[in-house]
Parts: C-alpha cells; sequence; structure tokens
C-alpha cells in the first residue's frame, strides 16, 4: 500500500499496511482525492499535523467493522472530516467541528485520504448519488465550506458580497453566494485570475484598483496575510469579514481597524455536506472547470508541487494513472 505521509517536517511517499476498520469505522478505497490550500499548509508546518495527509475524497466502501452496517459495503461516499470524541457538549449538540477533543481526517490525529485504503468513522459517510461523478464529488467537502458561508450570511442584513481570492474555494464561495440570490463581486491581483469568474458570469474587478471602504461585506478566501489585510482596507465600518482563510503571519498584522470601524470578523470552516451533494446533482455550479492537473499517488510529491504554484486551483490523486 502506498500513502503520501508527513512526519516531524518531511514529507515523503511511504509504504503502509492496509488499516482494519475498529467496530463503528469503514474500510475505504480511494477513488479520487483532491490537494487544497491546508493540505499545502500542513507541509510548511501549520498545525504540528504527522501522518498521511488529505480530507477531499471519494471512496468505495470494501469493510465495515460489524455486520450492522454491511449496507454500506461497495457503495461510493464521501465524508465529513471532524470526528468527535461523543461525549461532550458539542457533539450532542451535532457540532463535532467544535468537539475540543475532535480527531480531524488528515489534519489532526487521524490519519488521511492520500493512500490507497483508508478508514472513517460510519457516521461521517455520505452516500454519492448516481447522478454524480467522481471528478464532481471530490468537491463535497470544499463545496459544503462555501455553503458554510451562505448559511452564516442568511442570518444577516447582506445583499452585495465581495469574495478576495478567485481560488478554488473563493469561486465555490462565489457561485454559491450568486445563485442564491447575492449581488457577489470576484476580487483578484491579476486579470489571468479573473478569466474563470467572468467566464462563471461573475462580477470581478482587480483588488489594487478597489478603494478603501468599499463594501459592507468581504469573505477573504485567500489563504494569506495580504489578502486579510486587503480584507480589512476594503471593509466600511461596522462591515463583516467573513475569515476562510488559515494561515500563519510572518509579519506583525495592524488590527486597529477591526476597533476603530467597529467591524465583526467572523470565522467560518466546514459546511453541511448533504447539502452540498444536492448542489451537486441539480450540477448548479460547474466544479470540474477547477481542475488544473491530475497526478498518482506515486507521483504526489510532484502534484503537491504543482497545487502549490500561483494560480493553479486543484489537483487530483488518483491511486493509479
Amino acid at each position: 500500500m502506498q500513502a503520501l505521509s508527513l512526519n516531524c517536517g518531511l514529507f515523503y511517499r511511504s509504504d503502509f499496511l492496509r488499516p482494519e476498520p475498529s467496530e463503528n469505522e469503514a474500510l475505504i478505497r480511494l477513488s479520487v482525492a483532491g490537494i487544497c490550500s491546508t493540505d499545502l499548509e500542513l507541509v510548511k508546518g501549520y498545525a504540528g499535523f504527522s501522518g498521511i495527509l488529505g480530507h477531499e475524497f471519494v471512496g468505495v466502501v470494501e469493510a465495515v467493522g460489524h455486520d450492522e452496517h454491511r449496507h454500506w459495503l461497495n457503495r461510493r461516499v464521501v465524508g465529513s472530516i471532524n470526528i468527535g470524541c461523543g461525549g461532550c457538549d458539542a457533539c450532542y449538540q451535532s457540532e463535532p467541528e467544535h468537539c475540543q477533543h475532535r480527531k480531524v481526517l488528515g489534519i489532526r490525529g487521524k490519519d488521511g485520504v492520500f493512500a490507497d485504503y483508508f478508514t472513517l468513522p460510519i457516521d461521517n459517510l455520505y452516500a454519492v448519488p448516481d447522478e454524480i461523478d467522481d471528478d464532481a464529488a471530490v468537491f463535497t467537502e470544499p463545496l459544503a465550506a462555501a455553503i458554510r458561508v451562505l448559511k452564516q450570511l442568511e442570518k444577516l442584513s447582506v445583499d452585495k458580497v465581495a469574495v478576495l481570492g478567485p481560488g478554488r474555494l473563493g469561486l465555490l464561495i462565489a457561485k454559491a453566494l450568486s445563485i442564491h440570490g447575492y449581488a457577489v463581486d470576484v476580487l483578484g491581483r491579476s486579470q489571468a485570475s479573473l478569466v474563470l469568474p467572468k467566464q462563471w458570469q461573475l462580477e470581478t474587478a482587480m483588488i489594487d484598483e478597489v478603494k478603501d471602504d468599499q463594501y459592507h461585506c468581504v469573505v477573504d478566501a485567500t489563504g494569506n496575510a495580504n489578502g486579510f489585510k486587503q480584507a480589512l482596507r476594503i471593509l466600511s465600518a461596522r462591515g463583516r469579514l467573513i475569515l476562510k482563510s488559515t494561515f500563519s503571519a510572518l509579519e506583525p498584522i495592524d488590527l486597529s481597524k477591526i476597533v476603530v470601524h467597529e467591524l465583526n470578523v467572523i470565522g467560518s470552516r466546514c459546511g453541511p455536506f448533504a447539502d452540498a451533494l444536492t448542489v451537486l446533482k441539480q450540477h448548479a455550479i460547474p466544479v470540474t472547470d477547477l481542475i488544473d492537473g491530475r497526478y498518482s499517488l506515486q507521483d504526489g510529491i510532484n502534484a503537491f508541487h504543482q497545487a502549490a504554484q500561483a494560480g493553479v486551483r486543484k489537483i487530483l490523486l488518483h491511486p493509479h494513472r
């Protein structure tokens, strides 16, 4: 068996024994996986993770730990990434993403999916409808994260949103908001980065040409400290910033505007898989337009190098190609 592993800061292709599912788990054979910004940050040292990377996947259930779960066998699945302890208030409220003792697939305390086989609790599985092919289904996790922004804005008085960062997540957020009636401007650093948003019939602008204090609601999906600074710059007084970026800032960031302009910063993480699968089933968002390359797990190191290049949106990994 092969996998892409991170250990003590070293990123490498490794061999491993096929895992055995525990009583509440399924053994899943990988069909396709996606590299995301969090994976790239983990390789740089974010969160101090060691183990097999990866959390965006489509796979087939090959074994289960208990006979009561046999109905999952041979089914195509995706899976939510947070694994709660099951005994805390967050877990009782069906919010494992906020469990203080949680494990997170390929990110925290749980080997991920960049491997021929991996395990995941049955409770985390979602069956993939026949109408969704693997190339689209692998976007379930990032699309769910995009829909989380939509859910957060539903409770607020917002009609226009600037999405900063026209990468893979930013585009999913922008399109999800657009099809639900929001006026959306996608802001980028280069004209090349705005080509696909324009093809998706989204309004675009160069971030450097946007004046200060222009938007009352901004989503930062840049994944870097400079994007966060730009988001603060273009927010108007008492504006709302939905923060999707996870990054480590090498230099101090001036946060005084948050206080002086009474800005509201809202963190945004994981979202509803069921809703994401419904959108994918409707073919409402052309997610496969985001695919910029395919690699085998054996060539995974090169896949990561490609995924880290400016302008690259989604690189997929396959067990064998």
